[in-house]
C-alpha cells in the first residue's frame, strides 16, 4: 500500500546549489516570530477550527479561497472524524501529519500514512498560500502515481518549519524554478516554513492560536518512521464560527 506522506527534498542537494532570482526587499520582523497568531487581517472571516489535542490546543483558520479543502475539511470535522486520530507523523523544524484514520486503532509501532476516505480533492494551488510557518496543508500521493497533485481526502499537515536565509531562499528558487515575493521572502526569513514545498502541495488554512503545542509534537521522541512514540491524539476538532 502507498502511503500519502510529505517528500521532504534532500537540503544538501538545495544548498549546493547556486542561483539569484529571489526577489529581496528589507522589512521589519513581523509578530509572527512568537508563533502564536496569525497576522492575517482576514482570520476573523475565515471558518475557524479547534483542534483538542492530548498536548494541548491548536486552532486553525480555513482559507476562502481554496472552496473544495475549505467544504470537505468541514464536513469531515462536522462528521466526527478527526475525533481519535493521530499525529502519525512529525519532523521536528518541518512538519507534524495527520487524519489517517487508520491511526484511531492503531497498535505500538504500527506503520500509518496510507488510510484514506477513497476519494481525493483537486489541486487548488493560491501563490499568496505559502508553506510558512503555521500552515495547514493537504497530504498528497506523489507524482509517480498523482501527477495532478490531487490532495488526499483526509490527511494533512501543519508546517513547524525552519527560518531561512536569502542564500538559501535563492538555491531553491534555482533549483525548483520557484520565485518568492517581498512578503513571502519576509515570512521565510523571520519565522520560516517550507517553501521548497509551494507549488506542490495545497495549501488551505493556517495556525491562528497554539503554535507553541505544534512546536511541542514536533519535538517528541520518534521511531524511524517518523511516528511518535507517546501517541498524540486529536481529541475532538470542532469548529468554532460559520
Amino acid at each position: 500500500m502507498k502511503r500519502t506522506v510529505i517528500t521532504c527534498i534532500a537540503l544538501v542537494s538545495i544548498l549546493l546549489t547556486a542561483c539569484s532570482s529571489v526577489k529581496t526587499k528589507e522589512e521589519p520582523a513581523n509578530t509572527m516570530a512568537t508563533g502564536q497568531t496569525s497576522q492575517n487581517k482576514d482570520n476573523e472571516k475565515m471558518t475557524q477550527v479547534l483542534l483538542k489535542t492530548t498536548f494541548g490546543d491548536i486552532v486553525i483558520a480555513l482559507y476562502n479561497d481554496t472552496p473544495q479543502h475549505k467544504a470537505n475539511f468541514e464536513k469531515l470535522v462536522n462528521e466526527k472524524f478527526y475525533d481519535g486520530v493521530l499525529f502519525h507523523r512529525i519532523i521536528k523544524g518541518f512538519m507534524i501529519q495527520g487524519g489517517d484514520p487508520d491511526s484511531k486503532t492503531a497498535k505500538a509501532g504500527q506503520r500509518l500514512g496510507s488510510g484514506d476516505v477513497g476519494y481525493t480533492i483537486p489541486a487548488e494551488f493560491v501563490p499568496a498560500h505559502i508553506h510558512k510557518r503555521g500552515a495547514v496543508a493537504a497530504a498528497r500521493m506523489g507524482d509517480n502515481v498523482n501527477p495532478q497533485k490531487a490532495s488526499s481526502g483526509c490527511q494533512f499537515y501543519i508546517v513547524d518549519g525552519t527560518v531561512y536565509d536569502n542564500d538559501k531562499l535563492n538555491m531553491i528558487a534555482m533549483r525548483t524554478g520557484k520565485t518568492f515575493t517581498p512578503e513571502q521572502v519576509k515570512a521565510y526569513t523571520t519565522d520560516g516554513g517550507a517553501p521548497f514545498l509551494d507549488g506542490d502541495y495545497t495549501v488551505f488554512g493556517e495556525v491562528v492560536k497554539g503554535m507553541t503545542v505544534v512546536d511541542k509534537i514536533a519535538a517528541q521522541q520518534k521511531d524511524a518512521a517518523d511516528r511518535p512514540l507517546e501517541d498524540i491524539k486529536i481529541i475532538s476538532a470542532t469548529i468554532l464560527n460559520n
